[in-house]
């Protein structure tokens, strides 16, 4: 009999959802209104801090294609992107007619570069094309250099629309990101550290903006008693059953960190033997990562020819899932043809890298399992 299959990052539920899904079928709030759509929206902004108002969101895509509108871009505009980034980055570009402008990463944090960025707003503006938008990922739940983003954005008067599907409960110098940019986004899909099923949220800066985002997201209906629409909408809200789940979850997201953190730690002491191999850590004190998922790196010339690749398939025989890290999107074929700013780090990152299990939910024989597999790997 095969042992039970060790997921990358499956969700983990913490016992109160099904108590606030049922609230809103004994009142019969199926639909995307409701009392757990508004606590759900209170709690995370509670959470978040500095005065920021939430609007949840059937996707974390829906919240990125919205922040785009709300912040100006429409078709012909150049949208900067971070091009190491799971592809609903970038999407939403397309859905306006916008072109994507893709941009290295750095080493520190693998997360958009600073230089590489800069570099590309000067060749953007040489060519008569100032850049409207520029969406900055805090990839795996690592925050970006939220600083020198921050100034090269300023210093160009282009607003950062932020990436924070992978990053809540993340921040930089006690500051929790999602609050950084204009807007912020974050995802509630089924693999991150809380889900509401499938949802996402826009961080707005003022409640008029939230109240923007929920008109678009409700199909922009004008204020009448007849159904009158002045301007494209689109159905983006979050259900009251699905909100009903995040309320649950977010009782129980210090827990997930916590677990997260100690599934990084777990792996940290792992391979601390293990030449040539490379977890993606924080660079000093001002970052604190969820860690919502541990990735690595592997240079095959430092530790004897092992690979990222060879250690996936080692570990897929022991039903153990991991996958390799976001394929760049300047190399994706829908996107290979836009331009493209910066050196080879997110290729080089992209061709080592490795996603390990990283779950909240993973147990000491789960633990032991993965290590090991990945042992016997390393041992061979």
């Amino acid at each position: 009999m095969s042992p039970e299959k060790i997921w990358l990052s499956s969700p983990h539920m913490g016992g109160t959802e099904q108590h606030f899904v049922n609230e809103a079928f004994n009142d019969n709030w199926i639909a995307p209104l409701g009392p757990n759509v508004t606590e759900f929206e209170n709690t995370l902004q509670e959470f978040l801090g500095q005065d920021k108002y939430v609007a949840a969101l059937s996707s974390g895509t829906a919240a990125i294609h919205l922040g785009l509108i709300l912040l100006g871009v429409q078709h012909g505009d150049e949208v900067i992107c971070q091009s190491m980034t799971f592809s609903a980055s970038a999407n939403p570009i397309l859905y306006l007619g916008a072109l994507p402008i893709f941009v290295d990463s750095e080493v520190a944090t693998w997360n958009i570069c600073p230089i590489a960025l800069e570099e590309a707003i000067k060749d953007r503006l040489r060519l008569g094309k100032k850049p409207k938008a520029i969406i900055s990922v805090h990839l795996y739940g690592m925050p970006y250099l939220v600083e020198e983003i921050q100034a090269v954005a300023l210093k160009y008067n282009i607003p950062v629309l932020e990436d924070s599907a992978e990053a809540l409960g993340s921040s930089y110098k006690g500051r929790n990101c999602g609050t950084f940019g204009n807007f912020g986004v974050l995802s509630f899909n089924g693999n991150k550290i809380i889900t509401t099923s499938g949802g996402g949220a826009l961080i707005a800066p003022s409640s008029k903006m939230k109240d923007k985002t929920v008109f678009l997201a409700t199909q922009a209906r004008d204020n009448a008693p007849h159904y009158q629409h002045s301007e494209i909408g689109y159905n983006y809200r979050l259900s009251n059953v699905c909100a009903g789940i995040g309320r649950g979850q977010m009782q129980v997201l210090q827990k997930h960190i916590k677990a997260r953190r100690e599934m990084n730690a777990f792996y940290k002491t792992l391979f601390s033997d293990k030449k040539g191999v490379q977890l993606l850590q924080e660079p000093n004190e001002d970052f604190f990562s969820n860690y919502w998922l541990t990735v690595l790196t592997i240079d095959p010339s430092l530790a004897k020819g092992k690979n990222s690749e060879d250690l996936r398939l080692a570990l897929e025989k022991e039903r153990i899932e991991s996958r390799p890290v976001w394929k760049p999107m300047h190399l994706q074929p829908l996107f290979q043809n836009y331009p493209y700013y910066g050196n080879k780090v997110c290729e080089t990152l992209f061709q080592n890298g490795l996603c390990l299990p990283s779950g909240s939910n993973l147990n000491h024989d789960n633990k032991m399992r993965i290590a090991l597999a990945i042992n016997n790997y390393f041992n061979s």
